[in-house]
């Protein structure tokens, strides 16, 4: 699915999880691990189109928090070895 974003986006997404994944391997410093990551980006990076009650927001924001712990952890794999390079 990565690949068939548009350019622009992949980039977009290549530098963040960039990020991410910088201050992930940091983690013993910081205290933010992939999984403390997820739960503070999750919600601001995918959201149901309308809106629900409390609990499906937050079931739907835990599959997105699962979603985007898996791409912070496995960055390297799905973005290009060289994504801690890009800044």
């Amino acid at each position: 699915l990565i690949n068939q974003l548009p350019e622009a986006n992949l980039i977009l997404l290549r530098h963040l999880f960039g990020v991410l994944h910088h201050i992930e391997q940091n983690s013993g410093v910081n205290q933010m691990n992939a999984f403390n990551l997820a739960l503070c980006i999750a919600p601001n990076m995918l959201w149901l189109p309308s809106p629900t009650g409390p609990e499906e927001e937050s079931r739907s924001t835990k599959k997105v928090a699962l979603l985007v712990q898996f791409l912070i952890e496995n960055s390297g794999e799905i973005f290009g070895g060289d994504i801690v390079s890009l800044f």
